[in-house]
């Protein structure tokens, strides 16, 4: 169980402070503050089984789903993203980006999150490692999906790069991984 508050770093404008988990009578929702540097946010994903929030202390937010135009939203302005509405984020200021939010229910958002942005850190790329976003991907599809991704790659190209990264042992640092949730 992590000690709270602790903040990941993606190396490419973006942080995320997991700030507690709140456990309530419809499940626990992870409670967190976000900072994102002009530009910067995640590509278009889906997240399966939560609840995403994301409320505006300073900055300001743009935001997208799938299929519509983006809007903005400013300080004080709160944007709730569905369970499985396709949708990506980024700050559209010139300023830093502050919100505060939670995904609910908690799940595996925090490992997701910190496996991700450690392997951005780590390939000082803007994308984590191919080796790190196939076997990411592929073991928690039932909770997530990264849509910027093409999806003959995620199908046929990301088995095969998993299967290699078994075989060169790239997987061992996932050894005590979360199990994946259902949908």
């Amino acid at each position: 169980m992590p000690e709270y508050p602790y903040t990941i770093e993606n190396g490419n404008g973006e942080a995320l402070t997991f700030l507690r988990v709140v456990h309530g009578p419809d499940g626990d929702r992870v409670e967190a503050e976000g900072r994102a540097q002009p530009g910067a946010g995640p590509p278009m994903h889906v997240h399966y089984l939560q609840e995403e929030a994301m409320q505006v202390v300073s900055g300001r937010l743009g935001y997208q789903v799938l299929g519509e135009e983006p809007k903005f939203a400013g300080p004080g302005e709160l944007k709730v993203f569905a369970p499985g509405v396709p949708h990506k984020w980024w700050n559209a200021g010139a300023v830093e980006l502050v919100t505060t939010g939670w995904c609910k229910p908690a799940d595996n958002i925090e490992f997701f999150l910190g496996a991700i942005f450690s392997s951005m850190k780590s390939t000082r790329k803007g994308r984590p490692d191919i080796f790190d976003a196939a076997y990411l991907t592929r073991r928690y599809q039932t909770e997530y999906a990264m849509l910027a991704i093409p999806a003959p790659v995620q199908r046929i190209v990301f088995p095969i790069v998993v299967l290699i990264g078994t075989l060169l042992g790239k997987y061992k640092k996932f050894a005590d991984a979360p199990a994946p949730c259902a949908r």
